[in-house]
This record gives structure tokens, C-alpha cells and sequence, in this order.
């Protein structure tokens, strides 16, 4: 049985804890290691090696620092098919989404690599009598991420790449379910030439979480999961006086008008709604067909593309559409859901219960379910169930489709399936959600711009990734300098100011 410890100080470390948690094979139900939970103290060695190593990284020079960027991208290119295997291996997603999750992350590692150009800070020459003043971006210190199990290799990129590349420390506090490719990039981080201890992975639980909400020398910290979780943390964080942002729960809309070109939006549902077994804050969990006649149409274009959806584990290579889901509880949790909306009056037409894959009966694997004549007052439609469900509400107008969209709690992705450019452009000014997309159905945003939701599904004013990253990972200091010309006598007690 593997044992999964910690990197700290550059080196692999055993747990002191003595607490585990098991990491399982999602595809067998098989318990395929143990990854040691810290506790406060060995978060607090961490934070220490963290705040002993960072000011001698943040006085590289930035282009010093974006140089290792660009070797993380060269080492992420090499290694990308072993990153892809143990990300599979215990997530349960096929290889071609794990290798998508790298990518997404390998783009914002590219766009760190402009740290110099993105570090620069201003300049006014004679603001006053004497005067200029500049302005300078600079690091935080010891940062820390808190990351999910749906992207093992993306989210803690899109934090630790520009953290680090601003001069900062970065402790990352992976999920606990699939911790080795976490492991894996500290690794890729120090062989591109990160000094030890400017990245370090300490795996635990909410012990491990709150040690470092509560631990004074790190400045800021980054989480992306549930929102009850991603409340607690901005909550505590901000109260300890830290800088936070948290990325929460999602429920995301995608109204097809009836001019809309059926079968790309069937497709585009398809794989918005199933892919990665819809265990991503991006998916699409809500169709909302305006008109009953567009109901119809797309539902019958849906049917047999659900019904055909081939579901596997990753070592079927790349004719599998989707794997397991993360754990036994997180199954059981999305069958709960299903069953509470056939008991609500949902139409089940494609079930997915009763999915049972031979020889991998024990794996976590759920059939893909589609919801038709879902209302908005049931409990598929209110919560995120991260899974294979695709809920169908059928709306009788665009404003009524709109308005759904605008009414629920969460405001992460949202998209718009129509061949007329004016509704789309209205739909794209009105939506009061963060990320819209215009018959595109997953419209995550490409590295060079920021990601995040709006409503319960972030908290805090800045978004992940693009320009945004570089503002969270420093602080502004501005500098006002005056060197006289001659000698002054006596003091002077009032601003300078201009003449």
C-alpha cells in the first residue's frame, strides 16, 4: 500500500499526524493509497521554511522568476502523459480530459512567463516642486491554495504559477482524494529552478485548512469548492486579516431559442452536461429551451446522444466518453438527487441508475441521467449535483429563460444558443452571472483573461488568473521622492503641492 506524505522543504516527507485518509481507484472502488492528514504543527514547519525562502526569491529578478515558468512549461510538455495517467488514475476522468486539465493550467504557466511586463509599476516625473513619485508591485510573502479534487492539476496551477512568479511562497493544501499530481508539479516547480520551500504541498483535511486561516504569516489564500465551504473560508480568512477569494457552487444555464441550430446544441449540451461525469463547476446542468416546440425538438435530438454516451474507466484509452465519479458517497449523493426528482414529478427519460459496468462493479460509476419538465421549485434544479445529470426546464418566453438564470443563487457560467445577434447581445448585457457564452456552452475564459463567477458562486473582488492574479498576488507601494536642488532652510509642515 503507496503512502502519500507531504513536500516540504523540497524533499518528500512522512506525516506525523498519524491520521490517513484512503485515495481510491474511482473505476474498482479499490483503496490504492493513504495520504497522510497534517496537523497544525506540521503546517506551521511548513509556513516556516515558506517565510525563511520567499525574500530571497522575491529579490530575483522577474525575469529571473519567469524563466522558470518557462521551463515548468517545457517539463509539463515532457511529462505530460505520466501527469495525465495518475491524475486519471485517481480522479477517474479518461486521459484526453486529463490532459486537458494539464493544458489549462500549462496556459496560465504561459502567461506568467509576461511577469516582467505585468510586475512593472508607474512613474510621474514632476508631480511637484522636486517630486516624482512611483509606484512598485510587490509580494505578498507566504501565500496558500485550497484545492478541489475536480482539477487536480489546473486549479493549483492557476494559483501557485503566479503567486510564485510574483516573488511570493506558495503552500498548496490539495484534496485529499487525488493528491500525487499536486505532488508531482512541486516536483516539476524545483527541477524548472524554484528554490526548496517557495512550494510545498501539505495534504490534509480541515485541520490542515484551518491552520492556515489561523496561521499569521500567510498573507492570502485562494480556494475553489462548495460554497458552504468556500463562505467558511472567506469568512474566517478575512476575519484573521488575510487577503481572500474563494470560488464556490454553480448551477449553469443554457437557453436555446428557437432559431437556434438544434443539433449544435444538442451537441454542445452533451458534452457541456457529461463530460469529466459533470464533476466541474463549469458544466452545464440546466437546458432551458424557450417554447414548447423547441422543448421537443431538443429533447428529441438529446435522447439518443445520452442513451449512446459510452462510460468507462480511463484504461479504455480514448473510446470512453466519461469515467467514475470521485467516491462512493459523492455517487450516492447524485442517485439521491435523481430519485428525489423522479418523487418530485421530473420525467426521467434516460435513466441511469441502474448502470453497471462488467468487471468494475464495485467502481463509482453513474449512468447519465436526462430531466425533462423540471421546475424551479425542485431540488435537481436548486442544487449542484456534480454528476451526470442534465436537467431540461422548459421556459415559454426568453424573459421567463433569462429570468431563471438571473433569479438562481449561483452565477458562475451561463450560455446562449441562438442564430440572432441582438438577443444574444442583450442576453450577454443582462445576465447578472460571471462568465457568458454565445453558442459556445463551457465558456471558461482563456489564460490572459480572469476567471470567476458571480453571486454565491465567488466571494472576494478579484477573479483567478489573467491581470486579476497579478493584483491578488501583490501589494501596491507607492513612493513620492523629492531631491532638492540647493540647500533648504527650515522645515516645511504642509503636503507639497503644485504651483
Amino acid at each position: 500500500m503507496e503512502t502519500i506524505g507531504h513536500y516540504i522543504g523540497g524533499a518528500h516527507v512522512a506525516g506525523t499526524s498519524g491520521r490517513t485518509a484512503d485515495v481510491f481507484n474511482p473505476a474498482t472502488g479499490e483503496v490504492q493509497a493513504k495520504v497522510a492528514l497534517a496537523n497544525e504543527a506540521e503546517m506551521a514547519k511548513a509556513v516556516e521554511i515558506a517565510q525563511a525562502a520567499q525574500p530571497a526569491w522575491a529579490a530575483k529578478n522577474p525575469q529571473v522568476r519567469a524563466r522558470v515558468m518557462m521551463k515548468m512549461v517545457s517539463l509539463l510538455h515532457r511529462d505530460m502523459d505520466k501527469l495525465a495517467e495518475a491524475l486519471s488514475r485517481e480522479h477517474g476522468k479518461t486521459l484526453p480530459d486529463a490532459k486537458g486539465d494539464v493544458i489549462r493550467g500549462l496556459e496560465v504557466v504561459e502567461y506568467c512567463i509576461g511577469a516582467p511586463q505585468l510586475l512593472k509599476g508607474e512613474f510621474t516625473d514632476g508631480a511637484g516642486p522636486g517630486i516624482d513619485m512611483y509606484s512598485m508591485k510587490q509580494a505578498l510573502g507566504v501565500t496558500a491554495g485550497i484545492t478541489p479534487f475536480n482539477f487536480p492539476a489546473m486549479i493549483p496551477m492557476w494559483m501557485f504559477a503566479p503567486a510564485i512568479v510574483c516573488g511570493n511562497a506558495f503552500i498548496l493544501k490539495p484534496s485529499e482524494r487525488d493528491p500525487s499530481v499536486p505532488m508531482m508539479l512541486a516536483e516539476l516547480m524545483e527541477e524548472a529552478g524554484c528554490p526548496p520551500g517557495i512550494i510545498q504541498v501539505v495534504n490534509g483535511d480541515k485541520e490542515a485548512v484551518d491552520a492556515i486561516l489561523d496561521h499569521e504569516v500567510i498573507q492570502s489564500v485562494g480556494f475553489v469548492g462548495s460554497t458552504p465551504i468556500a463562505e467558511y473560508i472567506y469568512g474566517r480568512g478575512c476575519s484573521n486579516g488575510k487577503r481572500v477569494q474563494c470560488f464556490g457552487g454553480a448551477k449553469n444555464h443554457m437557453i436555446i431559442m428557437p432559431d437556434a441550430d438544434m443539433d449544435q446544441a444538442a451537441d454542445a449540451l452533451i458534452g457541456a452536461g457529461f463530460g469529466a461525469a459533470g464533476e466541474r463547476c463549469m458544466a452545464i446542468s440546466v437546458a432551458v429551451p424557450v417554447g414548447d416546440e423547441t422543448a421537443d425538438r431538443l429533447i428529441e435530438k438529446l435522447t439518443p446522444r445520452v442513451e449512446a454516451l459510452k462510460i468507462g474507466p480511463y484504461t479504455s484509452g480514448d473510446d470512453v466518453d466519461f469515467g467514475p465519479v470521485v467516491t462512493a458517497a459523492a455517487k450516492q449523493n447524485i442517485l439521491g438527487l435523481v430519485e428525489t426528482g423522479v418523487k418530485d414529478g421530473a420525467n426521467l427519460v434516460v435513466d441511469g441508475r441502474d448502470f453497471s459496468l462488467q468487471g468494475y462493479e464495485d467502481g463509482f460509476f453513474v449512468g447519465a441521467c436526462l430531466f425533462d419538465n423540471v421546475t424551479t421549485d425542485m431540488d435537481i434544479y436548486k442544487k449542484e449535483i456534480f454528476g451526470p445529470v442534465l436537467s431540461t426546464v422548459r421556459a415559454q418566453s426568453y424573459e421567463e429563460a433569462i429570468g431563471m438564470a438571473m433569479d438562481h443563487e449561483y452565477g458562475n457560467g451561463t450560455a446562449i444558443f441562438t442564430r440572432d445577434g441582438d438577443t444574444a447581445r442583450d442576453f450577454a448585457n443582462r445576465i447578472n452571472v460571471g462568465m457568458v457564452g454565445v453558442n459556445v456552452p463551457i465558456p471558461v475564459p482563456l489564460a490572459y483573461h480572469t476567471f470567476g463567477g458571480w453571486k454565491k458562486s465567488a466571494f472576494g473582488d478579484l477573479n483567478q488568473h489573467g491581470p486579476d492574479a497579478f493584483k491578488f498576488y501583490t501589494r501596491t507601494k507607492t513612493v513620492t521622492s523629492r531631491w532638492p536642488s540647493g540647500t533648504k532652510e527650515g522645515a516645511d509642515f504642509s503636503i507639497p503641492t503644485m504651483e
